[in-house]
């Protein structure tokens, strides 16, 4: 690793274009400090006036401490050993912390008013900066409770998200990791070296990683159950105090998308399943194995296909893969990379992996990369562009209120440019061995996005209603429920091993319910949205650019429409399974497979 100071400026970000220097830093944290108080607008909010001068004073300290967290937030990750660079966080904390406070009033007083008059303030062009977050309040209102008890609810925030807290010591701190010996050394499975080992070209390594995991994880059983048994009992009481439907329609509404969705894509994915389970038969093959387990799952299929590209030629790469989305999409990439956009070496004390970062009033988003020359970082580079990009065009054309996006369509641009620079390679390259490994990489990433994904969406659905009908969950309906589910998605070639039943108790994301679903709808409506621009050309680039420039405006599902994808339907679904039918096919011709 090289000392930051050695790294050539234009391989760095320019976090002077959000601050010329710290010293600017302190006069806006000193001036939001003087704003941070919202009292008067208390009791107030029953006229448009009122509330149009209180959302305006509210997103403008808003703008403003986003402005000072991700300066912050970027300095550090420059090089995480800089005590100073920690403190500056601490104090935007502490000032996101006294801004809660200081607004906890709106919502509350917001519900309490007439349907009527929030209806009218919904449609009054003064506010149309804000129509989409009142219709978000309207829809909220049968569900917000009296001020008394919203206060009790609010007190108790602590209690009911200690669950993901007590899994997180669980995972982190008390799990005894196994040690296993690897060619005559011993190594410590953690969760990172889990991952690398169970891609080991050795099957007795993956074999003896796999079992060694997972029993640390049935040693820790009787705990694990009754916390994720506890944090499901929580949404249930949630569900019911709030008066939804079930916990899923509580989950939903809070993203503003239908269930429809969520049963739409449960159900396409079970159409799709015959496909998963060629997928699968064939990879028994390739392996050639007699008995497919699940410590076979990411074993590659195809070795040493890595194309080690310098940052330049990597970036000229993506460049080209992303022609296929005009012009201006290419000029804007080039401004990144010469404009100081994007970080990208690896060096002392800078945060590992990638991601991209953006704020309202800032001159455009970043891009942090810990650039290696592999092919994952390569496909790394497009996906945190497509990232920028989306925000980029999301605050050049939204207000400040409806600029950020939902998580719901995150990864939406992202896995689009991935995917688009995925055909371009696979149309542009003769080497046969580096074709398989595109496939292969294509085909493991629609099998652990798409499928996986939605298995445990499945399974989060089954526990919940099982809690909702009061059926008890126990650590074996749990496991029963797991492994079920487990053989549905794999198939007969698949040998599901007695431990993937416990695989449900080492998912982090099922503290954060009805979350998982997004990767899901994520991929699939990104691998609609690609192969659309594949064929049609310029009117789906245009209607795609459309949803980039959304924002947060509207409901998600409704912002994908802009892009031709229609989650309540089944086309998007069947697009991203005929996608992956296709990459499966073309890996079979080209390894010869009876």
């Amino acid at each position: 690793m090289k000392p930051r100071h050695e790294v050539p400026e234009n391989r760095k970000w320019r976090t002077q274009d959000i601050f010329a220097t710290q010293a600017d830093w302190e006069a806006l944290y000193a001036d939001v400090q003087t704003r941070m108080d919202f009292s008067s607008f208390e009791g107030k909010l029953n006229t448009a006036e009122n509330v149009k001068a209180c959302f305006d004073a509210l997103y403008n300290v808003i703008g403003d401490l986003e402005k000072l967290s991700v300066y912050a937030h970027m300095l550090h990750d420059e090089d995480t050993r800089k005590s100073e660079n920690n403190a500056l966080q601490a104090r935007v904390q502490a000032l996101y912390v006294r801004f809660s406070s200081g607004i906890a009033f709106m919502t509350p007083e917001l519900t309490s008013l007439d349907e009527k008059l929030l209806k009218e303030f919904a449609s009054n062009p003064s506010l149309a900066d804000y129509d989409y977050e009142l219709k978000g309040i309207i829809q909220e209102k049968p569900h917000v409770l009296g001020k008394e008890a919203e206060a009790v609810l609010a007190m108790g925030g602590q209690v009911f998200g200690a669950f993901s807290n007590i899994f997180g010591m669980i995972n982190n701190a008390d799990l005894p990791y196994p040690e296993i010996t690897v060619r005559g050394q011993k190594v410590k499975v953690s969760h990172g070296m889990y991952g690398v080992l169970m891609q080991d070209p050795d099957r007795n390594v993956r074999k003896k990683t796999f079992k060694a995991f997972y029993n640390a994880f049935i040693g820790l059983i009787n705990t694990i159950s009754q916390t994720y048994i506890s944090n499901v009992n929580k949404d249930v009481y949630f569900a019911r105090v709030r008066k939804y439907e079930s916990c899923l329609a509580k989950a939903l509404e809070g993203e503003d998308v239908s269930p429809k969705v969520y049963d739409n894509l449960i159900k396409s994915v079970h159409r799709g399943l015959k496909t998963m389970h060629k997928y699968v038969s064939v990879r028994k093959k390739v392996l050639g194995v007699s008995k497919l387990h699940m410590y076979d799952v990411y074993a590659p299929l195809v070795d040493d296909a890595e194309m080690k590209l310098d940052y330049e030629d990597a970036f000229a790469l993506v460049k080209e893969g992303l022609a296929p989305l005009g012009e201006e999409y290419g000029k804007l990439l080039q401004r990144a990379h010469d404009e100081g956009w994007i970080d990208v070496e690896e060096t002392e004390g800078k945060r590992s992996g990638a991601y991209s970062i953006s704020v309202y009033k800032a001159p455009h988003p970043y891009v942090l990369l810990n650039y290696q020359q592999t092919t994952g970082d390569i496909f790394t580079l497009a996906h945190e562009l497509g990232h920028a990009m989306h925000s980029y065009h999301s605050i050049k054309a939204q207000p400040q209120s409806k600029a950020s996006y939902r998580i719901f369509v995150a990864e939406v641009a992202s896995t689009v440019n991935e995917v688009l620079l995925l055909k371009h390679l696979l149309a542009t390259t003769n080497d046969v061995k580096l074709k398989k490994y595109l496939l292969n990489y294509y085909m493991d990433m629609i099998k652990g996005t798409l499928f996986r994904q939605t298995m445990f969406a499945e399974f989060e659905a089954l526990a919940h209603s099982q809690a909702e009908n009061g059926q008890p969950l126990t650590k074996d309906s749990l496991n029963e429920t797991y492994i079920g589910l487990n053989r549905k998605y794999f198939g007969r070639s698949m040998y599901s091993d007695p431990e993937i039943a416990y695989e449900w108790a080492r998912i982090p994301h099922f503290y954060r319910s009805f979350y998982v679903y997004k990767y899901a709808t994520g991929i699939t409506s990104a691998i609609s949205i690609a192969e659309r621009i594949y064929k049609e050309g310029e009117p789906a680039v245009k209607d795609y650019f459309k949803f980039l420039s959304s924002g947060g405006s509207d409901s998600p599902v409704e912002l994908l429409k802009l892009a031709g994808v229609d989650l309540t339907k089944k086309d998007a679904f069947d697009a991203a399974m005929n996608s992956f039918e296709d990459a499966l096919n073309q890996f079979v011709a080209l390894s010869d497979i009876k």
